[in-house]
């Protein structure tokens, strides 16, 4: 169902995808969107158990989209480097499949919300994280992406770098 990699000597195990997955901090979401035009958007995102959460409005694009077609790609890209000298960048970056469902379990979405101001303000203390989630947790829609493939890529320079680094 899911296309092979073209150029398999530069596919990155599976484990390096998931740690490029757990570490970034924001990827871009593409959907099917209006008239069945491709719609993407940025968005921050944890990786968690597995799966991937996004959390936004209640509504707008993004939930017409996931409610019209629950399938989606995620793209993040861990590294991004311009060679000028040689026309090229040294990019290293993960492509996620998968379906998205809208979490409507009030006691799964706080977990998941909890999860994400843990990864992205873990200096604050639970107690203000769990204040503001609870704030804010109704007016918001929280979302599960479940993962089918998933590829992950570097830059053949890269691969030539590592190669050589395992050689000598």
């Amino acid at each position: 169902m899911f296309r092979e990699m073209r150029r398999k000597n530069q596919l990155l195990p599976h484990e390096e995808a998931q740690r490029i997955l757990r570490e970034g901090n924001y990827g871009v979401l593409a959907l099917s969107g209006d008239e069945n035009y491709p719609y993407s958007l940025p968005i921050s995102y944890i990786y968690h158990e597995g799966k991937l959460y996004f959390h936004g409005a209640k509504s707008g694009h993004k939930i017409d989209s996931i409610l019209r077609n629950d399938k989606a790609s995620f793209c993040v890209v861990e590294k991004n480097e311009i060679i000028a000298e040689e026309y090229t960048t040294y990019f290293r970056s993960v492509i996620v499949f998968g379906k998205i469902r809208v979490i409507d379990n009030e006691k799964e979405k706080f977990e998941i919300m909890d999860h994400l101001g843990m990864r992205f303000a873990p200096a604050d203390s639970r107690e203000h994280r769990r204040e503001v989630i609870e704030r804010s947790i109704k007016a918001m829609s929280v979302l599960e992406m479940s993962m089918e493939h998933m590829t992950a890529k570097e830059a053949m320079e890269l691969v030539r770098r590592r190669q050589k680094m395992e050689n000598e």
